[in-house]
């Protein structure tokens, strides 16, 4: 059999909220940059229902087989050669997560790895590297996830600190905003507030000590807080890889998510329907983060795990 004389690489990021898929063709002159093939996302809510219990219901479960079943489909369609699929806080702490690796194994041949907060905390540093400029300055990379958070101080070269939360959008939701008008109370505000400042109090003795000057958001929920920003809701392929989010504008997208119900919230131009209440604990949590920090320079990563797995892939090759 022949070999292909291409390298085509996949990789997927299984993560609590969305499964992401970057199919990309290694260039074969050293340096140059890889070709993306195909950059596409799926809202398959692995979380959703059992993440505080610790396990994947049903319903998920088959939502995630359905969805690496349809990712085989395009992995076997663009010819690629090789595979790396990560799985993260959903997978790490069901009861039921191994068995849902097991399953994906059997039925697409895909073997997933399930890696800790820290290296995920890793690549997601590699993958903004790739997007964002951070030079010399201390920047805080925040990335929500609906499973869990993770925080790091880094610039080009080092990072400083980093640690990952279990208290994503999804575990948030569950804990602080039960109410079914989907309206989020000042009260629930306010102890989801009181929440943060007790488990998130080594991230701020880490940002007193490193002192950052900007912030980086890294996840879905700041891709939705840019695409808010200029009032139209983009594809993965058509948002930039950094987008400068102004102080105002995250504000006012606050006032926005925090003053509506469910129906309101998924009107708002730039918001995806099933990201819609999350995002409202999301800009609870990152509120808070530019409360106690200080900081007003945001900027926006579209790039984050998945391609840092790539920058690291390319590295080692």
């Amino acid at each position: 059999m022949q070999h292909p004389s291409h390298r085509r690489l996949a990789l997927i990021d299984m993560g609590t909220n969305t499964f992401h898929l970057l199919i990309v063709e290694l260039p074969k002159e050293p340096h140059a940059e890889p070709l993306v093939l195909l950059r596409t996302k799926v809202g398959v809510r692995l979380g959703e229902g059992g993440i505080s219990k610790g396990e994947i219901t049903p319903q998920a479960y088959a939502r995630a087989l359905h969805t690496l079943d349809a990712f085989q489909e395009e992995i076997e369609l663009h010819q690629v050669t090789e595979v790396r699929a990560t799985a993260t806080s959903a997978v790490r702490v069901a009861r039921n997560g191994p068995e849902l690796v097991q399953a994906i194994f059997e039925q697409t041949g895909i073997r997933v790895e399930i890696i800790p907060g820290e290296r995920e905390a890793e690549l997601i540093t590699k993958g903004v590297r790739q997007a964002v400029p951070l030079g010399n300055e201390r920047n805080l990379i925040v990335d929500i996830g609906g499973g869990s958070v993770e925080f790091i101080i880094a610039d080009e070269t080092t990072i400083f600190w980093k640690q990952s939360f279990e208290i994503g959008a999804q575990r948030l939701l569950d804990k602080f905003f039960p109410d079914p008008s989907g309206v989020m109370p000042a009260t629930a505000v306010a102890a989801e507030q009181a929440h943060l400042s007790m488990v998130l109090a080594p991230l701020v003795a880490a940002v007193q000590q490193y002192q950052p000057v900007a912030v980086i958001g890294a996840s879905g929920s700041f891709d939705s807080l840019a695409d808010m920003q200029i009032g139209q809701l983009r594809t993965e392929a058509e948002l930039p890889p950094c987008t400068e989010l102004a102080m105002s504008s995250f504000q006012d997208s606050y006032r926005q998510l925090l003053g509506g119900n469910h129906e309101q919230r998924k009107a708002i131009p730039g918001i995806l329907p099933m990201r819609a209440d999350m995002l409202v604990v999301a800009s609870v949590l990152f509120d808070f983060v530019l409360g106690f920090s200080g900081i007003t320079r945001i900027r926006t990563s579209a790039f984050a795990l998945k391609e840092g797995l790539l920058a690291e892939m390319m590295e080692q090759s």
